[in-house]
């Protein structure tokens, strides 16, 4: 059956293309990149220290985010924790 949330899926830009957008105000680093496919933000993958995908995704409800590093092009749906 397929993902339910899929229908959240928007064209978007990246907000900040050069990488976490909360990271860079923080001056904190991450591991790798995702970005919300609701709304264009770019976020830290949950291996990073502050997990910023993740916690964009709970707080505003944006479910599924793309993989932003080269060469990937696998989605995330957070709310089922599983690919789609």
């Amino acid at each position: 059956m397929p993902d339910p949330h899929l229908d959240m899926i928007q064209s978007v830009v990246p907000q900040t293309p050069e990488g976490c957008g909360e990271c860079l105000r923080l001056n904190t680093a991450w591991v790798h990149l995702r970005l919300c496919l609701t709304c264009g933000q770019v976020g830290c993958c949950d291996s990073s220290p502050l997990r910023h995908a993740r916690a964009h995704a709970h707080a505003v409800g944006h479910p599924i985010v793309q993989s932003f590093e080269p060469g990937e092009n696998w989605r995330w749906c957070y709310v089922d924790e599983t690919l789609v």
